[in-house]
């Protein structure tokens, strides 16, 4: 081979070679910093495209499982109230059957009676404050709650239940003698009626909302799962490359050093 001062191949070579190394070493420091093996279209086109598409359905599974757990919320605030109503009607039946004996004075119908009012008022009480989120489902206005159950755009339907007093048609009973008690206790019994009913509806969406939720988070951890297997990087065999890249590196270096000295070894010619 000639030997020249104008070009020198060896030169070229090892820089090449020193240039091949340092983006191998900076791409393996990128992998450790980031802990991704993919970190973007350049490292694999395909994973990378497959890896967002994923990230997007991770993200919109987040934001249903923030919807559904307003769902679980809203439903379980009804259920509670529910419940306590229910309770509430148990002691106006009390009530009403107490007043429904014949012979009581006209203070203890008045005492009863103002009792019962309470009771009722009560009721009306625990309904116009069973909300959460500015949604109520037991109100008079209350209207159907659709949950976003899927990034499909699936939904769950909470079905309002109204346990007004209105509704319940107890809004005029009262106590005020034998004969308006018995009544009353007639009323009385077909709301219990009807609040039960209400609860079964209203337990049964909430656990539907509940399945679903769990079903989603357990769908989203694996999603991730996946995510990860396809663009995480394996740290220990990366940590392993990074130290060989490192002394790769300082060999270049030193190769480098030794074929710029070449030319050098002309001047002897000339001696």
């Amino acid at each position: 081979m000639a030997m020249s001062v104008n070009t020198n191949a060896g030169a070229m070579v090892a820089l090449q070679n020193l240039s091949k190394t340092n983006n191998e070493l900076q791409a393996a420091q990128l992998r450790i910093t980031t802990g991704l093996r993919v970190n973007g279209p350049k490292d694999d086109a395909a994973t990378f495209a497959i890896a967002q598409n994923m990230r997007g359905n991770i993200a919109g599974m987040s934001a249903v499982k923030t919807n559904l757990g307003l769902g679980v919320s809203i439903a379980t605030v009804a259920v509670d109230a529910a419940k306590a109503i229910s309770d509430l009607l148990i002691e106006m039946k009390a009530k009403a059957v107490q007043a429904s004996q014949t012979g009581l004075s006209a203070d203890s119908y008045t005492a009863l009676n103002q009792e019962f009012t309470s009771l009722r008022n009560q009721l009306t009480t625990i309904v116009e404050t069973a909300e959460f989120n500015g949604a109520n489902l037991i109100t008079s206005v209350a209207t159907d709650l659709n949950i976003l159950s899927t990034v499909e755009g699936s939904t769950i339907t909470l079905a309002a239940q109204k346990l007004d007093p209105t509704t319940l048609i107890l809004h005029t009973a009262a106590l005020t003698n034998a004969a308006s008690a018995s009544a009353a206790r007639i009323l009385i019994n077909t709301a219990v009626t009807n609040v039960s009913n209400a609860l079964a509806a209203l337990g049964s969406s909430a656990k539907r909302v509940e399945i679903q939720t769990d079903f989603t988070s357990k769908l989203q951890d694996i999603l991730k799962t996946g995510l990860g297997n396809m663009v995480d990087a394996d740290l220990a065999a990366e940590s392993a490359n990074l130290q060989s890249l490192q002394i790769k590196q300082q060999l270049g270096v030193q190769a480098l050093a030794i074929a710029n000295s070449g030319p050098q070894s002309i001047l002897a010619l000339f001696r």
